[in-house]
């Protein structure tokens, strides 16, 4: 058993959106496919994966480190041999050797798509969907069959007035989801409380709209607008200042006190850990919002999982970031508190299964072995591309 080849691409998902820090107009992803002997149905098994929006492709770190210590290492070393598969855990290790601890920067990323991409393998080897595969070993059997999803989007956008942000949001109720996401800070304060005022309209309370602010304020401009926001109830006040600045998020809290939301920009499970032990998160109420296709992979968040565990933190309390299928395993496999949805933007690389809808803000799961993506038929093609 060994991986015979791993290829690998950069696609755009570019788009005139902008939230309060950054335009997605030039954004890109990679791709990657991960290549093994194995036969199923007549064909090799191949595991894909790809990086969530947000963080460009890392094709250059990839080809430069990561893809050569793979494939020149004794394919005997990657083997899992109690279950006669790949060893994700092995094949991480093999990934980051010669690596300094600390820099958890765009190196995480890279590992992050690769290991998606060997989990996808491992499943289809064991021919299990992830999630099944994830709750049997690590969930004595017991998988969520449903997963509670939010729909992500008010984005700032030329031309985007307040009847095109109440339709935009009017759809997503449409098509299942109870609550909505939308962006904040790259307005004026009066102006981004008209914007949740008349989204409000739509989804009813605040408490079905979470804002996300994506970084941008120092500690006054927090305070503000958490002072401001107090009254609307809103689920969830997200990432409000740098994600490093855990002083800000405890000081925050001390005066705003409903929920609030950061991780996504966490990288490894050290800095997941100075948040729980510095930024004043608040067990009890607050999220997390870490992603593993930007945080080393699979591998690294169940080591994430087992820290918040040891600091009194559910589960259920985290609920990734990026809006794809294998946050969405993880979610019902490992039993977290839901997972992110991007209806309309990032396309094909967010959404899930083709004939899967939301009802009632929650998602069912896929049967295909793996993470699901030849469910997803737009996605499954820009994948197989690779194989061509």
């Amino acid at each position: 058993m060994r991986i015979t080849e791993i290829r690998e691409k950069t696609v755009s998902i570019a788009s005139p959106i902008a939230n309060a820090y950054i335009d997605f107009s030039k954004m890109t992803c990679s791709v990657v496919a991960v290549i093994t002997d194995q036969v199923r149905e007549g064909r090799p098994v191949v595991g894909f994966g790809f990086n969530s929006n947000g963080r460009y492709g890392q094709g250059a770190l990839m080809r430069e480190r990561f893809l050569p210590r793979l494939m020149e290492a004794n394919p005997d070393t990657l083997i899992d041999t109690a279950n006669n598969n790949l060893d994700p855990f092995a094949i991480w290790k093999t990934l980051m050797t010669n690596e300094k601890p600390g820099g958890h920067g765009e190196r995480s990323v890279a590992v992050g798509t690769l290991d998606m991409a060997v989990w996808d393998a491992v499943a289809k080897i064991e021919g299990k969907p992830l999630w099944r595969l994830l709750a049997d070993r690590y969930r004595s059997g017991v998988a969520d069959q449903k997963v509670w999803v939010y729909a992500a989007g008010g984005y700032y956008y030329p031309g985007k007035d307040l009847t095109a942000l109440q339709d935009e949001m009017k759809s997503y109720r449409d098509r299942g989801y109870r609550v909505v996401k939308m962006k904040i800070g790259g307005a004026t304060l009066a102006e981004d409380l008209r914007r949740i005022e008349a989204v409000i309209r739509i989804v009813g309370e605040g408490r079905n709209l979470c804002v996300d602010v994506n970084g941008r304020f120092d500690l006054p401009t927090a305070i503000e607008y958490g002072k401001a926001l107090l009254p609307y109830d809103l689920f969830w006040y997200e990432e409000v200042g740098d994600p490093l600045d855990y002083a800000l998020q405890a000081e925050l809290g001390k005066h705003y006190d409903k929920p609030m939301a950061t991780g996504e920009n966490l990288f490894s499970m050290q800095d997941a850990r100075n948040l729980i032990r510095f930024g004043g998160m608040r067990p009890d109420r607050d999220w997390l919002q870490f992603d593993c296709a930007l945080s080393y992979g699979l591998a690294e968040y169940l080591r994430t999982l087992e820290m918040l565990q040891q600091h009194g933190w559910s589960t259920r309390r985290v609920v990734p970031h990026g809006g794809h299928q294998m946050s969405l395993n993880i979610a019902a496999g490992l039993h977290l508190g839901g997972n992110e949805s991007y209806p309309d933007v990032f396309k094909p690389f967010g959404g899930f299964a083709d004939g899967i809808a939301v009802e009632d803000g929650y998602v069912g799961l896929p049967q295909n072995p793996g993470v699901g993506f030849e469910a997803k038929s737009e996605l499954y093609a820009a994948m197989k591309s690779l194989l061509d």
